[in-house]
């Protein structure tokens, strides 16, 4: 009986110490020994930088260090889409670190004067300032949320899949007789004809653009990988170094236009 009593005592006492620990750390955990004070907001480069920061900031503050809701901090920022993600770092007892994940814009959608950015995924970018270089597609008008017209699609996918000095170089994506063409600042027109094997596409120009014996193409088809049509040219003799393997594009594409024979004049590099 004793035994039993002493049981059901220590039972009691571990329960009530349980109680206690678990009170004084929801006690702890909002109290302002661990509020936050300090904010750091990183990543975030697009016009609505000050509105994102702001928002973060003020959530934050409402959090501590050991309590960080991270579903109020997506809320806070759910109107700007420029916005992808977050990721929530904290250092005791004052300080939080937000990075900030953002939409990369692969293209700026144009009607009239109006430019507003988009990126590769067809996701426009609403309220967000199109930069300059960012080359651009002509559409009717421009989406609410999300692009769905299946030539401005295909041209973002081609826009998202280019490297970055040649995405710098491009001004506009355009469809043509050919299909889809990318054209250059101080470069030739490359024809994409649809965005099959993007990729691979952009790594094929970004070779024969290094050639010296490329100045002065007209345009340089893409449209059979590996296999690059230089127009306004002579005979061209292709560098013998192997070309560097390149990812597949990202969407595949249910029609392909057919290759057409090579103007006059044009030379096909291997």
């Amino acid at each position: 009986m004793g035994l039993k009593r002493t049981t059901a005592l220590a039972l009691v006492g571990t329960l009530a110490v349980a109680g206690l620990l678990g009170g004084g750390w929801l006690w702890l955990r909002d109290s302002s020994l661990v509020e936050v004070e300090q904010v750091t907001v990183r990543g975030a480069t697009s016009s609505q930088e000050a509105l994102v920061r702001g928002a973060l900031e003020a959530a934050a503050q409402r959090m501590t260090t050991l309590h960080v809701r991270e579903d109020a901090l997506r809320r806070a920022v759910a109107p700007y889409p420029s916005i992808a993600g977050l990721r929530v770092s904290t250092d005791l007892p004052h300080a939080m670190t937000i990075d900030v994940i953002e939409n990369r814009p692969a293209a700026a959608l144009e009607v009239g004067e109006r430019r507003v950015p988009a990126t590769g995924g067809g996701l426009v970018l609403a309220g967000v300032a199109a930069d300059d270089d960012l080359p651009g597609i002509r559409v009717e008008r421009v989406p609410v949320q999300r692009v769905t017209d299946r030539r401005t699609q295909t041209a973002l996918i081609v826009a998202a899949a280019a490297p970055e000095p040649l995405r710098e170089r491009s001004e506009r994506l355009w469809w043509g007789p050919n299909g889809l063409t990318v054209e250059l600042r101080d470069g030739p027109p490359l024809i994409f004809g649809d965005r099959s094997d993007a990729r691979a596409k952009w790594a094929s120009a970004a070779r024969v653009l290094a050639e010296p014996t490329a100045a002065g193409a007209t345009y340089l088809d893409l449209r059979v990988p590996g296999r690059v049509a230089a127009g306004g040219l002579g005979p061209l003799t292709p560098e013998t170094a192997e070309q560097p393997e390149a990812a597949p594009a990202t969407v595949p594409e249910a029609t392909t236009t057919p290759v057409p024979t090579p103007e006059p004049g044009a030379s096909t590099i291997g």
